[in-house]
């Protein structure tokens, strides 16, 4: 090495190793998150805000958090680097075009176009004002090809629809999301609400009623893993306090857009469940974790989580609203955790219930949205009204969120254990027209796919579904046609678990990937490989997407060999 190169690399003595702090971004930063506090679980806010102010995370923005947090360099690039939402701008590179356009590239968007979208898209703009990226599933397949542009969601999106919003713009700030017209806090009390909440309060109903109600009701959690409500309140009240809770409303699930449905219209009815599970359990908080994909939502919960504290319903601070920042295994309930605590969101060793150390080591209540929807509804009209929404033997209605080849996509309100083929036809005005039903995932991506001559099994939480290698997850039911290609669309939904993946775990992690080239390949897929790499997947991995991500391989080998050669 010549002397004069070696000489510059050195290190000055008299600075400190590592990348060197610029006073400039301490100021800026310093400025910027005021008075918050610096806790170590509000890391994930604290970057939130850097990015959403300066457009990016530069490195001097993060070495100053890193400096005002008390925290190591590496413990901040190691979370902003996990979550795809959080752009990082190293020494030297350039900063990410001022405007961003996302476009949903999961299984219900391809169907409707979404590859062609993204490349029209990519040849039609100037890369240096405009980015075009693809994005897995944003919660709009109802509307699909679902896009985003700034905090603007824009369904059913066109070239010229997205162009057209951009036009004239020259960041994101300036494209805003549009909040739908909902029901607020007065609203809401006037038709009724939170006097379920007053009853619990009062002493009217105590806690044993409560779980009898509940266990009559026939109540599950809806967010994938149907377990009985009544049983986890027990659990958790069981342990010794303090006691938190937990919202989950981080509904990655490709094809999955219940709560958000249910967010943008009513979203008192969930603040008012969460709160009489909070009561009943005798939580001390409660954090709300929401998915960065839905920026109407997470405006429409600041705002009545702030109305409901002016109305004394709540004392300041008992909502606590954490913003998710892109990362589907985040709807793993210990990964939310952790991402709670801002931290990675990479799930935690456990037995499958982990109420006893949740969020900070203490005993938590973990809920999805739909779950806590519907419990005023149920101390209001009764355990009998809801369990009699279901049929044969299964109670309880269910909001499926449908999508794909059908006349009349959205959310259906529709009862637990209706077959596929009464909701294509009872509920979503049968199939698109020139459309011939073919297959369908009855649980979103993880929860396999079917053909169509299974159109008479009930859909709910084990039985026939079970045995069959499927489930129904969280709801999310995606329609095929006879113009889709089985194999393409498995392929779409592996692409999706391989890009997810925390990359904790090795059978994960390498499993996906290795499961993807296989289904690209040219060559005749090799079924014994699969089926071992299967094998170690489901008995190795540490979470349910590993283990749930050959599903829908399986089904392919099994129903739909047809596909294979096509």
């Amino acid at each position: 090495m010549n002397d004069t190169l070696q000489k510059n690399r050195r290190r000055k003595t008299h600075l400190p190793k590592g990348r060197q702090l610029d006073d400039t971004a301490v100021a800026e930063v310093t400025d910027l998150l005021k008075d918050a506090p610096m806790r170590r679980d509000l890391l994930i806010e604290h970057l939130h805000k850097i990015q959403d102010h300066f457009g990016c995370l530069e490195a001097k923005h993060m070495r100053a958090l890193a400096e005002i947090m008390r925290l190591s360099q590496a413990e901040i690039y190691e979370v902003a680097s996990f979550y795809d939402h959080f752009d990082i701008v190293k020494e030297g590179e350039e900063k990410p075009a001022p405007v961003t356009i996302r476009v949903c590239d999961s299984l219900s968007c391809m169907m409707a176009g979404a590859e062609k979208l993204i490349g029209d898209l990519e040849s039609g703009v100037n890369p240096d004002e405009i980015r075009i990226m693809r994005a897995p599933c944003m919660g709009g397949c109802d509307v699909a090809p679902a896009a985003r542009i700034g905090d603007h969601e824009l369904g059913n999106a066109t070239v010229e629809s997205l162009l057209a919003l951009a036009e004239g713009k020259t960041n994101n700030k300036q494209i805003p999301a549009v909040i739908p017209d909902y029901k607020k806090l007065e609203a809401y009390k006037a038709e009724g609400g939170y006097e379920a909440l007053e009853k619990v309060r009062s002493g009217a109903i105590d806690f044993d009623t409560m779980l009898e109600t509940l266990s009559d009701a026939g109540l599950r959690g809806l967010g994938g893993a149907g377990f009985p409500v009544h049983m986890k309140w027990k659990f958790v009240r069981g342990y010794q306090g303090p006691r938190l809770m937990s919202i989950n409303g981080d509904e990655g699930e490709p094809g999955t857009f219940k709560d958000r449905y249910y967010l943008e219209r009513d979203p008192h009815r969930m603040f008012e469940g969460a709160l009489i599970g909070a009561h009943m359990v005798e939580a001390e908080r409660i954090y709300l974790y929401m998915r960065d994909e839905y920026p109407a939502v997470l405006e429409i919960l600041r705002r009545e989580i702030a109305a409901l504290e002016e109305a004394g319903i709540t004392e300041p601070g008992f909502i606590e609203l954490r913003r998710g920042a892109g990362a589907y295994i985040c709807g793993e309930e210990s990964a939310m955790l952790e991402s709670i605590e801002g931290k990675r969101g990479i799930p935690r060793h456990r037995p499958p219930f982990i109420a006893e150390r949740g969020l900070f080591g203490q005993p938590t209540l973990n809920h999805n949205v739909e779950t806590l929807w519907w419990l005023p509804d149920i101390i209001r009209h009764g355990p009998k009204w809801f369990a009699d929404k279901g049929i044969e033997g299964h109670p309880g209605a269910r909001s499926w969120s449908v999508s794909g080849r059908v006349k009349n996509p959205g959310v259906k309100l529709a009862p637990a254990g209706i077959t596929i083929r009464q909701l294509i036809d009872d509920y979503c005005d049968g199939m698109a027209d020139g459309h011939t039903f073919k297959a369908y995932y009855p649980g979103g991506a993880s929860g396999g796919v079917l053909p169509a001559s299974m159109d008479d099994i009930p859909l709910d939480f084990g039985g026939k579904l079970a045995e069959l290698g499927s489930f129904v997850g969280s709801h999310a039911v995606v329609i095929l046609s006879d113009q889709d290609n089985v194999k393409d669309a498995v392929l779409n939904t592996l692409q999706f678990f391989k890009h997810e993946s925390c990359g904790q775990c090795t059978p994960c992690r390498g499993g996906t990937e290795k499961m993807v080239s296989m289904l690209e390949s040219d060559e005749p897929l090799d079924e014994e490989a699969i089926r071992d790499l299967e094998a170690v997947m489901r008995d190795s991995s540490i979470c349910g997407l590993g283990q749930a991500a050959p599903n829908p391989v399986n089904h392919l080998l099994v129903h739909f060999r047809e596909d294979l050669a096509k």
